[in-house]
């Protein structure tokens, strides 16, 4: 584990060094995409939009999973008092470093997507599509940010040449281990699916598929990815013998394939001069 990057006195967190990369790899990719299909809009603002209600979707979403856990880490943030405020903002800062559920970035992250879709005349789903194969490299980037912070992503003890070695209060929960010991790396999994995942919505954006229906893929795919690497993480059998992040992939999946047939039956496929369509559609109705 590298939480941190120490220059003389300064100290430069990891996690925050590739959520930041995350988002450069996103804005390129996503203006890129936009480029390609002949759409004035801003993706550096776009991805910044997204990446921040993203980030505090996670947060969130984590921390309702365990509230009364919550309401002790929020005493805590406090407890300086107000005449401290400084103080205050440095716990606050130090209790973000870390917790975040990929299920609720995705849905906060989606929603600014619609918005700002709808906001910029593109079309809701029609900026869902666009911003998918951004979304899938700038998730697998990200992750890798929490591989070298220690966020509780390391996986099941393994004896394989690629293992990382693990600390034992890094474990969650934390259990007795012998010293170097070796677990799946599964945000580096994460980081390769993301990848081949982007580079296949990429492919299937070059088509004329209905409006929505990459984003249904990319929904499915990265719904079945998620539930796969579940089983090589540690983490709580809750329900059925799956883990909370299991049945929200499975949510996930269910919403995509719905999607799918949504997008197949209404139709409508996107305007672009670059796919050589004379006959624009309405993205503001998506």
């Amino acid at each position: 584990m590298f939480p941190f990057i120490h220059i003389g006195s300064f100290s430069l967190g990891t996690f925050g060094l590739f959520m930041w990369l995350a988002g450069v790899a996103g804005v390129i990719v996503l203006q890129r995409n936009l480029s390609r299909n002949v759409i004035k809009a801003d993706a550096v603002v776009i991805v910044a939009t997204s990446l921040i209600l993203g980030i505090l979707g996670a947060k969130l979403w984590h921390e309702l999973q365990q509230p009364v856990e919550f309401g002790h880490e929020l005493r805590a943030i406090v407890s300086p008092g107000w005449s401290h405020p400084v103080n205050i903002l440095l716990n606050f800062l130090q209790w973000f470093r870390a917790g975040f559920a990929w299920f609720g970035g995705l849905l906060f992250g989606v929603g600014a997507l619609l918005w700002q879709g709808r906001s910029l005349k593109i079309g809701a789903l029609r900026m869902l599509d666009l911003a998918a194969p951004a979304a899938a490299i700038g998730y697998g980037i990200g992750r890798i940010g929490c591989l070298t912070s220690g966020d509780g992503d390391y996986g099941i003890n393994t004896t394989h040449l690629w293992g990382v070695h693990i600390k034992d209060d890094a474990l969650d929960p934390p259990v007795p281990n012998p010293p170097g010991l070796l677990v799946e790396p599964t945000p580096v999994y994460e980081l390769l699916f993301g990848l081949a995942l982007g580079a296949y919505l990429w492919i299937r954006g070059r088509k004329r598929l209905p409006i929505g229906q990459v984003t249904g893929e990319y929904l499915v795919l990265s719904g079945v990815g998620r539930f796969l690497i579940e089983f090589l993480r540690r983490n709580e059998r809750l329900y059925l013998g799956m883990t909370n992040a299991q049945v929200a992939a499975l949510l996930t999946i269910l919403i995509g394939g719905l999607l799918i047939l949504y997008a197949k039956r209404r139709g409508d496929v996107p305007y672009s001069p670059a796919m050589g369509s004379s006959e624009p559609a309405e993205p503001a109705a998506a």
